[in-house]
């Protein structure tokens, strides 16, 4: 009995040996069982939309937390893990993602980046957005610093979609959403951006307006560049349409007798009221400087360079400023250049000879009024005069044949005489020129021919 005693004393032994080989195997294998656990929670999920979820086992237990997108969503989800097989207890620590009110997102465009901000609905729509941006502006930086919230409004993908399409035509500029409302505000990249953003706001879903577009247009700008040394006046910029374009490269080639046009404009809306009328008497001004660049911005006329001799300044300011349309300004920033080096008779003859075999001084149809487009043809007349100031010269007008030989001998003296009193006006001694109309009585060509008929209407200069 007493030995029965001594061995029933020794069971703890085997208990602590049962319960050793338990928490072995407890510990062996509870990690298989959490990890098993988790993996059929998160394959449980694979169909919810949530954000920043988190599935923490502890044995069979799960700590569930994440951002749902609305109450039944997120009740949805909890059953769902609550439904998987060895799961025994869902601690529930879900909650909605927070409700924009209004709900706001917004893109915009500056010189280093474009940035999305404010609210997106669900993650996929986060990531449509953001890669939609990084495919309309490629090459440039992308940062995406929208947040996840509820309350956006029906069809928000589709209308925020449109605006990303827009950032593109910016070149710099923010467009804002909110709620159903777009507001944009900035500079269009290019001439026509601002109304090809206008067209494409027509195609909002419906719910959705414009709250307010003050996307501005860039410059309107024409350039033309006078260079003496190239002999070339090159033409950059925009004009209205095709009829205008043609219209001013005419005007170009009439006014630039010696120089080769070089046009590289382009058609363009957004033209100002009146382009074509004050670009023309521009180009006019231009054409009497040596050397000289015209802008046209918008409503400005920006005119710079060197006048030919000291009279022009004031009158090319004078006649500019007259014949600019209602609502123009001209700023006219004119030097004059040094004069050139005197020459003698023989070869200030051929110098009027050259300038008059490349173009002539032209005249309103049976009249003796001087067209503006010779004004730079006279003006290199009146310096070559003063390159040989002690020579006498005759200005001798001629015409064609057509009409009576009175009227024609009567014209042709009237044309020399308006170009004498020009060389006067620009401060050259009246008593150096001598007019003289000859009328149809010494032809260069046939009059049978229009072309013939138009070198017979001429100006000639001749020193005596």
């Amino acid at each position: 009995m007493r030995g029965l005693f001594r061995s029933s004393g020794q069971w703890w032994r085997g208990a602590i040996i049962l319960i050793a080989l338990w928490a072995i195997a407890a510990w062996t294998t509870t990690p298989d069982v959490e990890a098993d656990v988790a993996q059929r929670s998160a394959a449980a999920l694979k169909s919810t939309v949530l954000d920043k979820t988190r599935l923490t086992p502890a044995g069979r237990d799960i700590l569930f937390s994440a951002d749902a997108f609305s109450e039944e969503g997120r009740r949805s989800a909890v059953a769902a893990v609550e439904a998987v097989p060895g799961v025994r207890l869902v601690l529930d620590q879900t909650r909605l993602v927070p409700q924009a009110t209004p709900f706001v997102w917004s893109i915009e465009r500056d010189v280093v980046r474009v940035t999305l901000a404010g609210s997106a609905p669900l993650p996929a729509s986060r990531a449509r957005l953001a890669d939609a941006a990084r495919a309309e502006m490629a090459g440039v930086e992308v940062a995406d610093r929208m947040t996840l919230a509820r309350g956006a409004p029906t069809r928000f993908d589709a209308a925020a979609l449109l605006l990303v399409d827009q950032i593109g035509k910016l070149k710099e500029g923010k467009i804002t959403l909110s709620d159903t409302r777009v507001s944009l505000t900035g500079m269009a990249r290019d001439l026509g951006g601002r109304e090809a953003i206008g067209a494409a706001l027509r195609n909002l879903p419906d719910g959705y307006s414009v709250a307010e577009n003050a996307i501005q247009a860039p410059p309107y700008v024409f350039q033309a560049n006078k260079d003496p040394v190239a002999s070339t006046l090159t033409l950059t910029g925009y004009v209205p349409d095709n009829n205008v374009h043609a219209a001013l490269a005419t005007a170009a080639g009439r006014k630039f007798f010696s120089e080769k046009v070089v046009d590289n404009l382009k058609a363009s809306i957004g033209a100002p009221q009146g382009f074509a009328n004050a670009v023309t008497p521009a180009l006019g001004a231009l054409s009497r400087l040596s050397t000289g660049t015209l802008v046209v911005s918008d409503r400005e006329v920006r005119l710079s360079g060197d006048a030919l001799f000291e009279a022009a300044v004031s009158q090319i300011r004078g006649e500019l400023n007259k014949d600019m349309p209602q609502g123009w300004t001209v700023k006219a920033d004119l030097s004059v250049k040094p004069p050139a080096s005197p020459v003698d008779a023989s070869v200030c003859q051929q110098l009027f000879d050259d300038l008059l075999g490349k173009s002539t001084v032209r005249f309103e149809s049976a009249s003796a009024t001087i067209e503006k487009d010779s004004a730079g043809l006279l003006d290199r007349l009146i310096e070559t005069a003063m390159r040989c100031p002690g020579a006498s010269i005759e200005v001798a007008g001629h015409t064609d044949s057509d009409g009576e030989d009175g009227f024609n001998q009567a014209l042709s003296e009237k044309r020399a005489r308006a170009v004498v009193d020009y060389m006067v006006r620009a401060g050259l001694a009246p008593e150096r020129f001598q007019a003289f109309g000859y009328g149809s009585r010494i032809p260069l060509a046939g009059n049978d021919s229009d072309a013939g008929k138009a070198k017979n209407r001429r100006i000639d200069f001749v020193i005596r």
